[in-house]
């Protein structure tokens, strides 16, 4: 099947991303006056040791947000991480060492375990649905997403084994049911706001959301790239893919609505290529990470 959203890697755009997120997070956990605690008690120039270790299993992503946070923090310290983006970790396992001044250790510590926490929980989350499908659908995230962590999280999805969907409004057309409210105001069908999009957008995947198989029928002649199939029951789902493979063969169906991970192996075996998932970001909770400080000896 051809892939018909850009992927999220880690590259520029995403870096710049991370840099302003941990720019903020840094200005927000130390004021004006910095890290009061770790100046009371450590001595300046006191190098140190420390690893960042799982509590949980789960699926690492964000390696690469470490050493952002440290350029972006000034820190006379190095990342030296040990599992890999993707990779899948026990408990106690470490992910990942700290080495260099200490009070810049402490300093950044709730930080690199905040970015590391929410991205590996994101991956986690979806390690579990993609395994959940059997490999008869594939799992996608959508925009439902922390504002500003859009790319981050989205990068995360990857790291756990999903796809992504569009990254933003610009990438993609997605005609939604208060788009298809207001054509019809205009006197536009769902089929002819398809055929509108393709010619005002003819480089970009033209997809249209419908709720019901009688709209689903109607969209078809049009040709647009993907159906999304909302709130649909398993049977209506089926009945779909039947009519699409009768009607319209090259059309993709993606399942969407409310998609849980007790759910989505029923939905798969419906048929439908895509399921798309908004609680891969939105309903992820923060893996549990400590960071372990090597005592020297």
């Amino acid at each position: 099947m051809p892939q018909l959203f850009k992927p999220v890697e880690w590259d520029d755009a995403l870096e710049h991303d991370c840099r302003a997120l941990a720019r903020f997070a840094l200005r927000e956990d130390l004021g004006d006056e910095g890290d009061r605690t770790t100046q009371a008690i450590v001595s300046a120039g006191r190098q140190g040791t420390a690893w960042v270790i799982a509590r949980e299993p789960g699926v690492l992503a964000g390696q690469h947000v470490v050493d952002v946070v440290l350029r972006e923090a000034s820190a006379d310290a190095a990342w030296s991480p040990v599992v890999a983006d993707g990779d899948s970790f026990e408990a106690g396992v470490k992910i990942g060492r700290l080495e260099g001044d200490a009070c810049d250790l402490l300093t950044c510590e709730r930080v690199v375990l905040n970015f590391l926490g929410r991205l590996c929980g994101i991956a986690t989350r979806t390690c579990r649905f993609v395994t959940a499908v059997q490999e008869k659908s594939t799992v996608f995230d959508t925009r439902k997403t922390t504002p500003g962590w859009r790319r981050l999280e989205k990068y995360a999805v990857r790291c756990g084994g999903g796809m992504n969907h569009r990254t933003g409004l610009y990438d993609a057309v997605l005609i939604k049911d208060n788009h298809l409210a207001f054509a019809s105001e205009e006197g536009l069908s769902p089929a002819e706001a398809v055929s509108q999009a393709r010619a005002a957008a003819p480089s970009l995947v033209i997809e249209v959301e419908v709720d019901t198989l009688e709209q689903f029928e109607s969209v078809l002649p049009a040709s647009p790239d993907v159906v999304l199939l909302d709130n649909m029951t398993n049977e209506q789902l089926s009945e779909a893919v039947t009519l699409r493979d009768r009607l319209a063969p090259k059309v993709i169906l993606e399942a969407s609505g409310g998609v849980r991970l007790e759910t989505i192996a029923a939905i798969a075996a419906t048929g439908v290529e895509h399921i798309s998932v908004g609680s891969l970001t939105h309903g992820a909770i923060s893996l549990d990470l400590g960071l372990d400080w090597e005592v020297q000896t």
